[in-house]
């Protein structure tokens, strides 16, 4: 996936970076992403490889949000994300906590399913394990309450930011992804760990926004 390079380090966000251009956080692009960059570069909207508010917003609008969610959304992932995923001696103005995707897997949380390892990879074993544990009804697909077992066994012991992270990410997922029966099929979960569902997502609304026009 390559991405296109700003010539300054500023951005429609007052300028994110300070001490390393922003066309050095677009080289992320020049090379083989892990599944977990490929996830966030998403909502990397311009392609320089740092994730604003603005831009989490507006991938949070692309696949399905609606405004009040999108919102917290961009508030609590950049807030959470962001400080982490700072380069050394970086640089960035107050508040705005950019998330640095080349860096995505130090913010990674815990209470996890542990389908990231630390170094963003996908691992099939645990993402396999998801099913086998927890798939009681059909062995492909979580039905909401098997999502709930899930989140309440990976649960570490009084990491509530991480309790926070998990519930959020899995919730917002079924609510937008599950089918008329209440599934969430393993397919769709597979997708999203390397950011494919959330193209086709975007590219569906697309889809039905020009259908609706031609009406």
């Amino acid at each position: 996936m390559a991405g296109k390079a700003a010539d300054t380090g500023s951005s429609s966000d007052g300028g994110a970076t300070t001490g390393q251009s922003s066309s050095s956080m677009a080289d992320v692009y020049k090379g083989e992403l892990t599944p977990l960059q490929r996830h966030a570069a998403f909502f990397d909207r311009d392609k320089d490889g740092v994730i604003h508010p603005s831009e989490t917003y507006k991938g949070c609008r692309a696949i399905g949000c609606g405004v009040a969610l999108s919102a917290a959304s961009a508030v609590f992932v950049n807030a959470a994300l962001g400080p982490n995923t700072k380069p050394e001696n970086q640089k960035t103005p107050p508040f705005k906590f950019p998330i640095y995707v080349k860096n995505i897997h130090k913010g990674k949380h815990g209470s996890d399913s542990g389908v990231y390892d630390a170094n963003g990879r996908f691992v099939s074993e645990k993402f396999e394990e998801i099913f086998k544990k927890y798939a009681h009804t059909k062995p492909d697909a979580l039905t909401g309450k098997e999502l709930q077992e899930m989140l309440q066994a990976n649960r570490e012991p009084k990491d509530f930011k991480g309790w926070l992270g998990g519930f959020t990410e899995w919730k917002v997922l079924y609510s937008l992804c599950k089918d008329k029966d209440g599934f969430l099929h393993k397919d769709t979960v597979r997708a999203v760990y390397d950011g494919s569902l959330f193209e086709r997502l975007e590219q569906e609304r697309k889809a039905k926004k020009e259908s609706r026009k031609k009406k």
